[in-house]
């Protein structure tokens, strides 16, 4: 059941459910009573909007999530513009540190900027076919004495950098040379085929199913192919006599 202190537990901008998931046996054997076991676990839901919160801040639900164990899950249903980088660094952390390999993300409408990376953080990121999402570089500003400003734009750039690409370039999400575009300004729209095309989703929700990235691009590739096959068909078909050569 959902945790009933969930309202206390959301942020400013996210919202964090918890389902508890009992125990669960299969039989294999029942002669020889040999049972596959499948522990009881937590499954923490988290909406994920901006990344902007002022007010109340992060902390009941990055503590709240910190509490994880081995077996519990973490989901993200992501409709994201995006917002400070910061914020989206805390659950980074938090995904390495507590639910490394143990996360799925789900690509509710859009993720731009930070919620893009946000996406690219999880081992399964499903998407669906109307979704898309978009890659940038950060933008911020500084004040200060200049000597200042500059040794913190240097520092923080440096950091930003190692941080996007190992998100973006390591898994191949981006290419090396896009990245370096990225940088210089190019923003990087992609719908769902390009998404799956470069494997930045791993699965798609398609006809009330959850299919692999890869049988997605051949439903498309089947029903392009088909309707070419068809145009091709009724071009021949309204062909007129006049219109044929001896």
């Amino acid at each position: 059941m959902e945790n009933k202190k969930g309202s206390d537990l959301s942020s400013e901008e996210h919202t964090l459910f918890v389902k508890h998931v009992p125990e669960r046996r299969k039989i294999l054997d029942r002669a020889n009573k040999v049972y596959q076991i499948q522990p009881k676990y937590r499954h923490f839901t988290v909406h994920v909007g901006k990344f902007k919160e002022f007010k109340r801040g992060l902390h009941a639900v990055l503590n709240e999530l910190r509490g994880a164990l081995g077996e519990d899950i973490l989901e993200l249903r992501i409709n994201s513009s995006g917002g400070l980088v910061n914020e989206g660094k805390q659950f980074y952390n938090l995904i390495q540190e507590k639910f490394y390999g143990r996360t799925v993300a789900y690509l509710d409408n859009h993720a731009y900027s930070m919620g893009a990376l946000m996406f690219c953080m999880a081992k399964r990121r499903v998407i669906y076919p109307y979704s898309d999402i978009m890659f940038h570089n950060y933008s911020s500003g500084f004040s200060g004495k200049g000597g200042e400003i500059r040794s913190r734009v240097k520092h923080k750039d440096k950091i930003l950098m190692k941080f996007f690409r190992t998100i973006v370039v390591d898994d191949g999400f981006l290419t090396p040379d896009e990245f370096e575009n990225m940088l210089i300004g190019q923003d990087y729209w992609m719908d769902a085929k390009e998404m799956c095309k470069r494997k930045i989703a791993t699965h798609v929700i398609y006809h009330g199913k959850e299919i692999k990235a890869k049988k997605y691009l051949k439903i498309l590739a089947n029903s392009m192919n088909g309707g070419k096959k068809k145009r091709k068909k009724e071009q021949v078909q309204d062909r007129s006599p006049s219109d044929t050569k001896s």
